[in-house]
């Protein structure tokens, strides 16, 4: 594998479990992973931090050859708890600093101070007999120019964005006096969003996708059924007998081939390696084209749906 290639493919964190969560970082760090994708809202930073630091005490990287990525939360938005929210992302890491630091959503919610909640998660309030999702005023240009000064202060090496689309990226570009570095979004071959992707390129953004195997991980979660699989697809399954590779591997090359870095998810070993080892054969024109058709705008992480059904709070923001 190439320099290059080796943080193409990074470890998604996202419900990783706390108990198993340092052996998984751990172990991925150890068979060759050196993208890690963080969020104070998974709630498993400490333990992240903790496979961190065995492995850089065991001597199987240094911290230098790591990348690491968290997010703020989106009742972190108001200027004067950017900082603190970073600081703690650190503090439960361990680390003197981030490689990216990404607002999560474009959604500004109430503060919830790190001492009464934390991760503070979509409720506001969820001892209330009617527990909601509550939105605060805090225009998005206000979020940003607290992230510009976490450069400044050399505690962030780069900065981006989570969950945006194209008209909140134009504007982006528009105001700020830092250039986000990334974008970060949900795409696989039933939401392949090329025009954003396009834009972000055009922008000189790299693009992060998550949920690079679509429904694989929402079915936990019921945000998606077995029938919405990508894997089964023939076009997909297909590349995969002539390569000897399997439908996951297919996929994610798929998503490396267009461009893009993507951070799956896994907890199995097996995958995990299974993962990362998309470097050595590539997909032909025809079958990245007949992948990326597979396109039905299929999105499964849209707070236009999971808000209301499961925070009381219609709130939709890719409409």
């Amino acid at each position: 594998m190439e320099n290059n290639e080796i943080y193409k493919v990074g470890l998604g964190l996202w419900k990783l479990p706390k108990d198993d969560c340092a052996e998984i970082v751990y172990n991925a760090i150890k068979m060759g992973y050196r993208h890690l994708d963080s969020a104070c809202d998974y709630g498993n930073e400490i333990e992240v931090g903790q496979g961190i630091a065995k492995a850089i005490s065991e001597g199987i990287c240094t911290r230098e050859d790591l990348r690491i990525t968290s997010k703020l939360w989106n009742t972190y938005h108001a200027k004067e708890h950017v900082l603190p929210a970073l600081e703690k992302s650190l503090a439960d890491l361990g680390l003197t600093y981030l490689d990216s630091y990404l607002i999560h959503f474009p959604i500004a919610q109430p503060f919830v101070p790190f001492e009464e909640r934390y991760p503070p998660e979509w409720i506001f309030n969820p001892d209330s007999t009617s527990p909601e999702m509550q939105t605060a005023p805090v225009p998005l240009h206000e979020t940003w120019s607290a992230m510009e000064d976490l450069i400044e202060k050399g505690v962030v090496n780069k900065i981006g964005v989570c969950n945006y689309n194209s008209g909140l990226l134009n504007d982006l570009m528009s105001y700020s006096k830092i250039k986000p570095a990334q974008l970060q979004i949900e795409s696989h071959p039933y939401l392949t969003q090329e025009r954003l992707i396009r834009l972000a390129t055009d922008y000189g953004i790299d693009v992060t996708t998550f949920s690079p195997l679509g429904a694989l991980s929402y079915l936990e979660l019921d945000m998606a059924e077995q029938t919405d699989s990508v894997l089964t697809q023939p076009v997909v399954t297909a590349a995969a007998q002539r390569l000897n590779k399997t439908p996951a591997q297919i996929v994610l090359r798929w998503g490396v081939q267009r461009g893009c870095t993507i951070i799956p998810k896994s907890s199995n070993l097996t995958r995990l390696k299974e993962n990362i080892s998309i470097f050595d054969f590539e997909l032909s024109d025809e079958e990245m084209t007949g992948i990326s058709n597979l396109n039905i705008n299929k999105r499964f992480n849209d707070p236009g749906n999971f808000c209301e059904a499961a925070f009381n709070k219609f709130y939709p923001i890719y409409d």
